[in-house]
């Protein structure tokens, strides 16, 4: 079966960075389209980031030009790099693969879902 793995979450002050990495076992991101997802305590999961094999890349307007999604197709990880952080980054992070169309921003596109990982962001 595919299993993804996020790490790298953690604490951070606004302004700062944190990068996310995910890894994928039975999966190879290269072929096809993949995404990182957060969730807040008490909202829906949200797209934040997603990119294609073909190096296109999508962003939610609340993260453009601060995050940055790795669309390297030689990396064997999905990186999300995340700059300028701010308070209402907080939540849970995961890493989503194989959808039903590129650049898919909705959860219900997606097959494979890691466990996530934990970004708290302080004032």
């Amino acid at each position: 079966g595919v299993h993804l793995v996020e790490w790298g979450g953690g604490a951070a002050q606004a302004g700062g960075s944190l990068s996310l990495p995910c890894g994928a076992s039975g999966y190879d991101f290269s072929s096809g389209c993949r995404a990182w997802f957060r969730q807040a305590t008490g909202k829906e999961r949200e797209g934040v980031a997603a990119s294609d094999k073909y190096g296109d890349t999508r962003y939610a307007d609340s993260v453009k030009g601060r995050f940055t999604i790795s669309k390297d197709n030689t990396k064997t990880t999905l990186d999300v790099q995340m700059n300028s952080l701010k308070p209402e980054d907080t939540g849970m992070y995961y890493c989503a693969a194989k959808c039903r169309y590129y650049l898919a921003f909705s959860q219900s596109d997606y097959n494979y879902w890691g466990q996530g990982t934990q970004v708290t962001v302080s004032a």
